[in-house]
């Protein structure tokens, strides 16, 4: 079936979006490589700023809500005990891996979401906050249950961290190209590889931070 010309729009903005990020696309852009026009756009979005969240929309729904999902089947499974720090990690991280692998739209569209992580502009960063809000929620509290020797702080650190290795794992195997050739034709290799590095650096020794800060030392004038 032909899709209908709401999806051609989201299906080339997604496209146009990862190729030339959030500020340099146009409308214009869009349309012509939909072959659509202004007035649909308007008529569909009515604004590029609603345009673009509803690119983001249509596939981060699913992939909250299955996060969600598998957060949940945990939990009652455990009946109130702690969950395992590898299954909360694979429950949160795996859907998106796995999404990252599928050529129909979702391997484009994890690439759009690492280039949204690391090139915010602010009103998009105000909306993945807003859609992430109660999945992080779930999942901050699931994490601090099951890591209580790990302070809370550090903890938010290292989740950081965690979100921006994944972005840089889905973001195509182009951007490693300065380190050598990288072969991320198996999905099943990257999830194994990516969990690996996640879970260890999650249960990484603590870091020795002194949170006062440091003084410039003084230079002494010549006599």
């Amino acid at each position: 079936m032909e899709p209908d010309t709401r999806s051609r729009i989201l299906d080339a903005a997604e496209s146009l979006l990862v190729q030339h990020g959030l500020d340099a696309t146009t409308l214009r852009m869009i349309t012509a490589a939909a072959q659509a026009n202004l007035a649909a756009a308007n008529y569909h979005f009515g604004s590029k700023e609603a345009l673009i969240e509803a690119v983001f929309r249509r596939r981060l729904t699913w992939l909250n809500e299955q996060r969600i999902a598998a957060l949940d089947a945990l939990e009652v499974e455990a009946k109130g005990a702690p969950l395992k720090p590898r299954q909360i990690v694979e429950s949160f991280f795996g859907v998106a891996i796995r999404m990252a692998a599928d050529k129909n739209g979702g391997q484009t569209f994890m690439r759009l979401l690492g280039r949204a992580y690391t090139e915010p502009t602010e009103f998009v960063r105000s909306f993945l906050a807003e859609e992430y809000a109660a999945v992080i929620a779930r999942y901050k509290a699931a994490f601090f249950k099951a890591l209580p020797d790990v302070p809370q702080e550090e903890f938010l650190w290292r989740f950081h961290f965690m979100m921006g290795a994944l972005s840089y794992a889905v973001s195509g195997a182009d951007a490693l190209s300065i380190l050598g050739p990288i072969d991320d034709s198996n999905p099943d290799a990257l999830y194994a590889r990516l969990m690996s590095f996640l879970i260890g650096g999650l249960r990484a020794p603590l870091p020795e931070v002194n949170s006062k800060p440091v003084r410039k030392a003084r230079t002494k004038r010549a006599a």
